[in-house]
Protein backbone atom coordinates (compact mmCIF):
# COMPACT_ATOMS: atom_id res chain seq x y z
CA UNK A 1 0.00 0.00 0.00
CA UNK A 2 2.69 2.22 0.81
CA UNK A 3 4.41 1.80 -2.19
CA UNK A 4 1.34 1.91 -4.43
CA UNK A 5 0.58 5.66 -2.69
CA UNK A 6 -2.40 4.48 -0.56
CA UNK A 7 -0.81 5.93 2.34
CA UNK A 8 2.77 7.68 3.18
CA UNK A 9 3.96 5.44 5.98
CA UNK A 10 2.82 3.04 8.54
CA UNK A 11 4.03 2.06 12.06
CA UNK A 12 2.69 -1.50 14.15
CA UNK A 13 1.58 0.01 17.44
CA UNK A 14 -0.89 -1.25 20.44
CA UNK A 15 -0.17 -4.93 22.27
CA UNK A 16 1.51 -6.35 18.96
CA UNK A 17 3.90 -3.72 19.15
CA UNK A 18 4.18 -4.48 22.87
CA UNK A 19 5.10 -7.97 21.82
CA UNK A 20 8.75 -6.97 20.17
CA UNK A 21 9.66 -5.60 23.68
CA UNK A 22 8.08 -7.67 26.40
CA UNK A 23 6.61 -10.60 27.21
CA UNK A 24 3.35 -11.67 25.60
CA UNK A 25 0.28 -9.86 26.43
CA UNK A 26 -3.54 -9.98 25.29
CA UNK A 27 -4.20 -8.49 22.65
CA UNK A 28 -7.07 -9.09 19.85
CA UNK A 29 -6.10 -6.99 16.94
CA UNK A 30 -2.74 -5.20 15.22
CA UNK A 31 -2.88 -1.63 15.28
CA UNK A 32 -1.62 0.18 12.09
CA UNK A 33 -0.81 3.68 12.47
CA UNK A 34 -0.74 5.27 9.20
CA UNK A 35 0.44 8.44 7.81
CA UNK A 36 -2.31 9.67 5.11
CA UNK A 37 -1.47 11.43 2.79
CA UNK A 38 -2.87 15.38 2.07
CA UNK A 39 -3.56 18.24 4.37
CA UNK A 40 -3.69 16.38 7.82
CA UNK A 41 -6.32 19.46 8.99
CA UNK A 42 -8.75 18.12 6.28
CA UNK A 43 -11.41 15.26 7.15
CA UNK A 44 -9.72 12.35 7.37
CA UNK A 45 -11.08 9.21 5.15
CA UNK A 46 -9.41 5.46 5.04
CA UNK A 47 -11.61 4.81 2.13
CA UNK A 48 -8.15 4.82 0.12
CA UNK A 49 -7.14 2.07 2.50
CA UNK A 50 -10.36 -0.01 2.10
CA UNK A 51 -10.42 0.03 -1.32
CA UNK A 52 -6.99 -0.91 -1.73
CA UNK A 53 -7.69 -4.23 0.44
CA UNK A 54 -11.20 -4.92 -0.94
CA UNK A 55 -9.48 -5.07 -4.54
CA UNK A 56 -7.08 -7.93 -3.14
CA UNK A 57 -10.26 -9.16 -1.55
CA UNK A 58 -9.87 -8.06 2.41
CA UNK A 59 -13.16 -7.18 3.62
CA UNK A 60 -13.66 -4.53 6.19
CA UNK A 61 -15.48 -6.12 9.61
CA UNK A 62 -16.50 -3.37 11.07
CA UNK A 63 -12.98 -0.98 12.41
CA UNK A 64 -11.14 -3.67 11.19
CA UNK A 65 -9.84 -5.75 8.03
CA UNK A 66 -9.09 -9.40 8.75
CA UNK A 67 -5.75 -9.87 6.75
CA UNK A 68 -4.37 -13.68 6.03
CA UNK A 69 -6.26 -14.25 9.73
CA UNK A 70 -5.06 -11.12 11.41
CA UNK A 71 -7.78 -8.19 12.71
CA UNK A 72 -6.47 -5.18 11.54
CA UNK A 73 -7.08 -1.55 12.38
CA UNK A 74 -5.97 0.88 10.58
CA UNK A 75 -5.01 4.30 12.39
CA UNK A 76 -4.90 7.71 10.82
CA UNK A 77 -1.64 9.41 13.19
CA UNK A 78 -3.91 11.63 15.10
CA UNK A 79 -1.56 13.66 17.01
CA UNK A 80 2.19 15.30 16.63
CA UNK A 81 3.13 12.48 19.23
CA UNK A 82 1.53 9.59 16.76
CA UNK A 83 3.09 11.10 13.71
CA UNK A 84 7.16 11.47 15.53
CA UNK A 85 6.19 8.13 16.41
CA UNK A 86 5.57 6.56 12.68
CA UNK A 87 8.19 8.43 11.40
CA UNK A 88 10.69 7.21 13.78
CA UNK A 89 9.43 3.59 13.62
CA UNK A 90 12.44 0.75 13.05
CA UNK A 91 11.73 -2.12 11.08
CA UNK A 92 11.72 -5.33 12.77
CA UNK A 93 11.95 -8.66 11.47
CA UNK A 94 8.42 -10.86 11.41
CA UNK A 95 8.57 -13.60 9.61
CA UNK A 96 10.06 -14.22 6.40
CA UNK A 97 9.75 -10.28 5.88
CA UNK A 98 9.81 -6.82 8.17
CA UNK A 99 7.53 -4.70 9.66
CA UNK A 100 7.78 -1.25 10.85
CA UNK A 101 7.00 -1.01 14.40
CA UNK A 102 6.99 1.66 16.79
CA UNK A 103 9.96 2.16 19.40
CA UNK A 104 9.20 1.11 22.71
CA UNK A 105 9.94 5.03 24.11
CA UNK A 106 6.85 6.16 21.83
CA UNK A 107 4.73 3.00 22.66
CA UNK A 108 5.24 4.24 26.65
CA UNK A 109 4.38 8.09 25.44
CA UNK A 110 1.67 7.11 24.13
CA UNK A 111 0.42 4.95 26.61
CA UNK A 112 1.30 7.92 28.95
CA UNK A 113 -0.64 10.22 27.00
CA UNK A 114 -3.80 8.03 26.55
CA UNK A 115 -3.97 7.10 30.34
CA UNK A 116 -6.03 3.98 29.82
CA UNK A 117 -6.08 2.03 33.03
CA UNK A 118 -4.82 -0.54 30.56
CA UNK A 119 -2.05 1.39 29.04
CA UNK A 120 -0.99 2.46 32.86
CA UNK A 121 -0.94 -1.75 33.60
CA UNK A 122 1.42 -1.77 30.27
CA UNK A 123 3.32 0.85 31.08
CA UNK A 124 4.62 -0.70 33.74
CA UNK A 125 5.72 -4.21 32.13
CA UNK A 126 7.71 -1.88 29.78
CA UNK A 127 9.57 -0.12 32.53
CA UNK A 128 10.59 -3.40 34.31
CA UNK A 129 11.03 -5.62 30.93
CA UNK A 130 11.60 -3.29 27.76
CA UNK A 131 15.31 -2.19 26.83
CA UNK A 132 14.47 1.54 27.01
CA UNK A 133 16.62 4.67 26.28
CA UNK A 134 16.17 6.53 29.27
CA UNK A 135 17.43 9.63 27.54
CA UNK A 136 14.86 9.50 24.58
CA UNK A 137 11.90 8.64 26.42
CA UNK A 138 12.78 11.60 28.71
CA UNK A 139 13.18 13.81 25.27
CA UNK A 140 9.75 12.52 23.60
CA UNK A 141 8.07 13.27 27.23
CA UNK A 142 9.57 16.42 27.23
CA UNK A 143 8.50 17.57 23.65
CA UNK A 144 5.13 16.62 23.95
CA UNK A 145 4.14 17.76 27.30
CA UNK A 146 4.07 14.39 29.38
CA UNK A 147 6.97 14.48 31.61
CA UNK A 148 4.44 15.49 34.76
CA UNK A 149 1.99 12.86 33.89
CA UNK A 150 4.80 10.21 33.28
CA UNK A 151 6.17 11.44 37.00
CA UNK A 152 2.66 10.96 38.75
CA UNK A 153 2.33 7.81 37.15
CA UNK A 154 5.80 6.85 38.95
CA UNK A 155 4.51 8.29 42.09
CA UNK A 156 1.03 6.28 42.32
CA UNK A 157 3.25 2.98 40.78
CA UNK A 158 5.75 3.87 43.97
CA UNK A 159 3.28 4.98 46.40
CA UNK A 160 4.87 7.86 47.22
Amino acid sequence: MRAEGVFENYAIGGGIAALFYIEPLTTFDLDAFVLLAGDPSSLVSLSPIYSWLEERGYKPRGEQVVIEGIPVHFIPAYNPLVVEAVREAAEKPYANSAARVLAPEHLMAIMIQSGRPRDRERLIRFLEEAEVSSELLDRILTAHGLRGAFERIGRSWHGD
